[in-house]
C-alpha cells in the first residue's frame, strides 16, 4: 500500500494515536475529573490506543506485500475490529451512568450485550471464512461478499445508543447530551464513509475524534462543576452559620445547667461537658470545607441529644443502631436532621418521643436513616425545617453526590434517609 489510500490511512491512525495519549494523559493528570469517570476515560483511551496499535500493525504487515505474513495481518485486523466494537457498550454504560440507571437491571444494556456477542462471533466466524473479508496468501485484504453483515451489529448499536440518547435527554445536562451525542453521530459518519470509499480507514480518525470531543466536553462540565462548588461552598458556610443560630436553644440549655447546679451537681457538669462538645461541633462545623468522617456527626448528634433529654427527661428516647461508620458525610448532616425531629416531635400534650437513628452498608454505598413517631414535620407551618433540610440535601450533592429523602412513617412519624455513595462511585 504505497499509493495515496495507504499514506493517508497511516498518518490517520498516527494522528488517531496521538490523541489516544493526550486524552490518556490529560484523564490521569487533571485533578477535576470525578473518581469514575477518570476510570472511564483511562479505560476508554486505552482501548482506542490498543485498537490503533493493531490497526498501524495491520498497515505495516499490509505494506510488506507477499514478504508480510497474512496470519499476523489477519490476526491484527481482528483485534483491531475487537477494541474498537467495545466503544459501543461503553457509551451505553456512560450513558446509564448519567442518567442514574442500574445496568444490571437495564434491558437496554442487555440488548446492547447482546448485540455486541454478535458481532463478536461474526469476527470469530471470520476467520475461518472467505465470506466476509479474507487475506490471500501473498497477504493482499479483500472484501467478501458479506462484509456488510459485519458492519451491521455496530450499526445496530449506534442506532440503538442514539435512540436511547434521545428518549433520555431530558435527564442528561447540555455538556452529557452534547458529548454522547458527538460520540454517536461522528463515528456512525465515518462507518458509512468506509462503507462507501474502499480502503480508507475513515472510522479510525471518527472514533479518535469522538472519544477525545467526548472527553473534552465532559471535562468542561467537571471543571464547571468544581469551580461552582467551591463558589457555592462559601455561601453554603454562611447558611450553616445561620443554621447554628437557635438563642432558644441556647438558652433553655443554660437554665438547665443553672437549676442542675443546684439539685444535682455532677449531673450539671456532665451536661456543661456535653453542651461544650455541642458546640465545640458546631464551631468546627463551620470551618469545614470537606466532608467528615461520619463517626463525628455522630458524636456531635450524641452530644445534642445528651443535652436535650436533660431538658426534657422522660419526653424524649433515643435509640442507635450504627454499626457501620466508615464513611465521610458534610458537616451537619445527621444533628440538624436529628433537631428537626426533636423540634417537632416533643409535646407535652403528646406521648413521649421515640427517636432510632440507624446505618447501614450497601451495594453502592452508605445510608443513614432518622425514624421519628412524632407528629411529622412535613406540612410544619414554619419553613425553617424545609430550608434546613434543603440546606443539608444541597451540601450532600455538592460534595459527595448523596442524597436526602423525607418520608412518612406508616405508623405516624417521619423518616428522613440520607444516602452516601461510596468513594468510587
Amino acid at each position: 500500500m504505497t499509493d495515496w489510500i495507504g499514506l493517508a490511512n497511516f498518518a490517520i491512525a498516527v494522528s488517531a494515536l496521538t490523541v489516544a495519549a493526550l486524552g490518556l494523559a490529560l484523564t490521569v493528570s487533571i485533578r477535576y475529573v470525578e473518581r469514575w469517570n477518570r476510570r472511564f476515560f483511562a479505560l476508554l483511551f486505552t482501548l482506542l490506543a490498543a485498537y490503533i496499535g493493531c490497526d498501524l500493525l495491520a498497515q505495516l504487515s499490509l505494506l510488506q506485500g507477499a514478504e508480510g505474513s497474512a496470519a499476523a495481518s489477519q490476526a491484527a485486523t481482528f483485534f483491531e475490529s475487537l477494541f474498537s466494537s467495545m466503544a459501543m457498550p461503553m457509551l451505553t454504560l456512560y450513558l446509564l451512568r448519567c442518567v442514574g440507571e442500574d445496568r444490571r437491571h437495564s434491558n437496554l444494556y442487555a440488548v446492547v450485550t447482546g448485540l455486541w456477542l454478535v458481532y463478536f462471533a461474526l469476527l470469530v466466524v471470520t476467520q475461518f471464512t472467505a465470506e466476509i473479508y479474507y487475506f490471500t496468501p501473498d497477504n493482499v485484504y479483500h472484501r467478501g461478499p458479506w462484509y456488510p453483515v459485519l458492519l451491521l451489529p455496530p450499526a445496530l448499536l449506534m442506532a440503538i445508543n442514539a435512540v436511547a440518547l434521545r428518549r433520555r435527554r431530558d435527564r442528561l445536562t447540555r455538556r452529557q447530551l452534547t458529548a454522547l451525542l458527538s460520540y454517536v453521530v461522528v463515528p456512525l459518519i465515518a462507518m458509512l464513509i468506509q462503507m462507501t470509499a474502499y480502503g480508507l480507514y475513515t472510522i479510525v480518525a471518527g472514533t479518535a475524534v469522538a472519544e477525545l470531543c467526548m472527553f473534552l466536553f465532559i471535562l468542561l462540565e467537571q471543571v464547571e462543576r468544581y469551580v461552582r462548588a467551591r463558589e457555592e461552598n462559601a455561601n453554603q458556610r454562611a447558611s450553616i452559620r445561620v443554621l447554628q443560630m437557635r438563642p432558644h436553644f441556647i438558652y433553655n440549655t443554660m437554665m438547665s445547667i443553672y437549676y442542675l447546679c443546684a439539685q444535682d451537681a455532677e449531673r450539671a457538669q456532665r451536661v456543661v461537658l456535653d453542651f461544650t462538645q455541642y458546640l465545640r461541633a458546631n464551631f468546627t462545623a463551620i470551618a469545614k470545607e470537606d466532608a467528615i468522617p461520619f463517626e463525628e456527626e455522630l458524636a456531635h448528634t450524641r452530644a445534642y441529644l445528651a443535652v436535650e433529654q436533660v431538658r426534657f427527661e422522660d419526653r424524649l428516647f433515643v435509640a442507635f443502631d450504627t454499626p457501620h461508620t466508615l464513611f465521610r458525610v458534610p458537616p451537619l448532616t445527621l444533628q440538624p436532621i436529628v433537631e428537626n425531629a426533636v423540634k417537632y416531635g416533643v409535646d407535652p400534650e403528646r406521648e413521649p418521643l421515640h427517636i432510632m437513628i440507624s446505618t447501614r452498608k450497601t451495594e453502592r454505598g452508605s445510608e443513614i436513616a432518622v425514624t421519628d413517631d412524632g407528629p411529622g414535620f412535613l406540612d410544619a407551618d414554619s419553613g425553617g425545617t424545609h430550608i434546613a433540610l434543603s440546606n443539608i440535601r444541597e451540601r450532600l450533592e455538592l460534595m459527595c453526590r448523596g442524597t436526602l429523602e423525607v418520608s412518612l412513617n406508616a405508623d405516624g412519624g417521619a423518616v428522613v434517609t440520607v444516602f452516601v455513595p461510596d468513594a468510587a462511585e
